[in-house]
């Protein structure tokens, strides 16, 4: 559905409940097929954890239209949760050395709730999300303002679970690490400044913005800021395996940051804007590319391996 909203035929809340479930399906049993193949790599974590930081945004959109947000900053909160978490968890396996997931985690429970959540709008139609929430949610509903839907709602609660039950947590995590290491916790902190800035760019350029929201390319948006998000953490990953330093900048930034700059000073159009977005599309996505195709190259020229595919074991043995 182009415009996020719909309602779209049942079918279509179905395939999006189907293809999510397919995607936690095969994130959590790569792993094991790599061990049984004897193919696990570092390559192959970078292309998982890659591939699941391109996913939140591609994940965020599909749910964003499965409940209905439309194009509206409903949508762009569910961006913005879907990154953060991923963020801070990468930020925390950097320098722990473990992806820590806990009781209630974005890989399971959480892609659960988001294919129940599909299948719910495909049954009754995503209008089901937008009912006050004194209705949706009869217990608590009136701890709300009285003008704020169901979605509302669950947004304002998830933010706080996402806050104390996650983030705080990598923070914890990452300070134990430090602590045993005997290094400096408050030094790590400057390195969150990098998605600070990506969401503080995001929302200046949104909220000044001419023709984002108010014609139809948000999608176009989110496609832009999501593949430069992408960026930002596979460079962390690729320094975790190569244990590089913390990198604290990528050139995907650049777009987003010119956008914001123009858009809070005024200087869009309409039609200049969209020309600016689709540019920087474009560049974000033929330079994540280019950077993939290098890093990959040079993982299999180091390993011996193939990309996708499995070299016969004698001729791994060779090669190594």
């Amino acid at each position: 559905m182009p415009d996020l909203k719909g309602p779209g035929p049942s079918w279509l809340y179905f395939a999006f409940g189907i293809g999510m479930w397919l995607y936690s399906t095969f994130d959590n049993v790569d792993g094991k097929q790599a061990r049984r193949t004897g193919t696990s790599s570092p390559l192959g974590e970078l292309f998982d954890h890659g591939c699941d930081a391109l996913n939140c945004t591609i994940a965020g959109i599909v749910e964003a239209s499965a409940f209905g947000c439309g194009i509206s900053w409903q949508t762009i909160t569910i961006i913005f949760f879907t990154t953060m978490t991923f963020f801070f968890s990468t930020w925390e396996e950097y320098h722990t050395g473990v992806l820590y997931l806990g009781y209630v985690n974005g890989p399971t429970e959480i892609l659960t709730f988001a294919v129940l959540a599909c299948f719910a709008s495909g049954i009754w139609g995503p209008g089901i999300w937008h009912v006050p929430a004194s209705q949706g949610l009869p217990l608590i509903g009136s701890l709300f303002p009285a003008t704020w839907e169901l979605m509302d709602a669950m947004l304002a609660i998830t933010f706080v679970a996402m806050l104390f039950g996650h983030c705080m947590v990598c923070c914890w995590n990452v300070y134990s690490a430090c602590k045993e290491q005997n290094r400096s916790f408050l030094a790590t902190l400057p390195q969150i400044a990098q998605y600070a800035a990506f969401s503080v760019s995001c929302y200046i350029w949104l909220r000044n913005s001419t023709t984002i929201l108010t014609n139809n390319h948000l999608v176009l948006f989110l496609i832009t800021a999501g593949t430069a998000f992408g960026r930002i953490v596979s460079k962390i990953i690729l320094a975790h395996l190569t244990e590089m330093p913390f990198p604290s900048y990528t050139v995907q930034m650049v777009p987003l940051a010119v956008g914001a700059a123009l858009s809070w000073l005024g200087l869009f159009t309409p039609r200049t804007e969209l020309a600016f977005l689709a540019i920087s599309a474009m560049f974000v996505v033929v330079a994540y590319l280019h950077w993939a195709l290098v890093v990959i190259e040079r993982f299999c020229e180091f390993l011996g391996i193939n990309c996708l595919s499995i070299r016969p074991r004698k001729h791994r043995v060779k090669t190594q």
